[in-house]
């Protein structure tokens, strides 16, 4: 049976992709938006608009944590790590939820003082103007970020993307309710937004917290990956080979398949060697880059079936 081969040390995984230019270009989007909307709230004095500014930090603040887990998560299995730094990309995610929030909790605080004591909005027209550039920029980058990190699995980029996509849902929302304040004169509106902004943005925070603490307690493949295993699987199933004790996990971008392969006792290493390199191969080339461990166990005995203990086998031979 083939075993997993370690890159040398200092290089990424083979087949791995690059993602930090896209944490870099977080980055940027997240200091020009920052730059931005301040000068949008410095030129409106709109509390909506400084709950707006106020996230674009922790967005800042966020795309520095994704470069730091990408960066780590890229990193070869070693000596310390036997299966790589995948589920650096975990922590990235967990933690841009907490970021989230404290940047609510601060929206809140501010939006609750202003609502206690509206403040007349002026110069509204540049500084919506102003918010909507930034809005664009946020959507464009959020968008690309979820499309790279769903290619490549990445949780962070997705995560990231998910926030920079909040973020636009927010700045809209905030817009809205500025004009609204403009035209209708109501200045306690502008911190009504501020608060539903800030609800908004827990929700988003409590779910991105949520999906990272399950992929950290070692998540099976999604039920579509999981399919294409089990249909691999199928295709091999014969008189002689039969297959039990199927596990699955995740850990960032690479995924694992355990499996125990059944065959027949009186059958030489060799003949169950070229069976399970076929299976291993077939495997890999239905998921790319997914990590393959093979057991082979005679079908004739008992203890076969009873050393694994969970099986995601769709069924098994006595």
């Amino acid at each position: 049976m083939s075993e997993p081969q370690e890159a040398p040390h200092g290089t990424a995984p083979s087949g791995a992709v690059n993602l930090t230019k896209y944490a870099w270009l977080s980055i940027a989007a997240a200091l020009a938006t920052i730059a931005l909307k301040t000068g949008a709230w410095w030129i409106t004095g709109s509390v909506g608009l400084l709950s707006d500014a106020a996230e674009s930090v922790v967005n800042l603040v966020a795309a520095v944590i994704a470069l730091v887990a990408l960066t780590v998560a890229a990193r070869p299995p070693d000596a310390e790590h036997h299966y790589g730094h995948g589920k650096a990309e975990y922590f990235s995610a967990a933690i841009e939820g907490l970021m989230i929030f404290v940047a609510a909790a601060v929206i809140l605080v501010t939006a609750v003082q202003r609502l206690l004591n509206p403040v007349e909005l002026e110069s509204l027209g540049i500084g919506l103007a102003i918010s909507l550039v930034a809005t664009g920029i946020n959507g464009f980058v959020g968008l690309l970020l979820i499309r790279v990190g769903r290619q490549h699995r990445s949780a962070t980029l997705t995560a990231d993307g998910k926030h920079l996509m909040t973020d636009v849902w927010t700045s809209a929302g905030v817009v809205v309710g500025v004009l609204l304040v403009a035209i209708t004169g109501w200045l306690q509106l502008d911190a009504i937004v501020a608060i539903a902004v800030a609800l908004n943005i827990l929700v988003t925070g409590a779910k991105l917290v949520s999906h990272s603490t399950s992929a950290l307690l070692d998540a099976a493949l999604s039920p579509g990956e999981l399919e294409v295993v089990t249909s691999v699987l199928e295709a091999h199933r014969s008189a002689d080979v039969d297959f039990h004790g199927l596990q699955t996990r995740t850990s960032g971008r690479h995924r694992f398949v355990a499996v125990h392969v059944l065959v027949p006792g009186a059958w030489s290493v060799q003949q169950a060697h070229d069976v399970v390199e076929v299976v291993e191969a077939d495997l890999k080339a239905a998921l790319d880059g997914v990590e393959v461990s093979t057991h082979v166990e005679p079908r004739e005995d008992e203890r076969s079936y009873d050393d694994s203990a969970y099986d995601a086998s769709p069924r098994r031979t006595p």
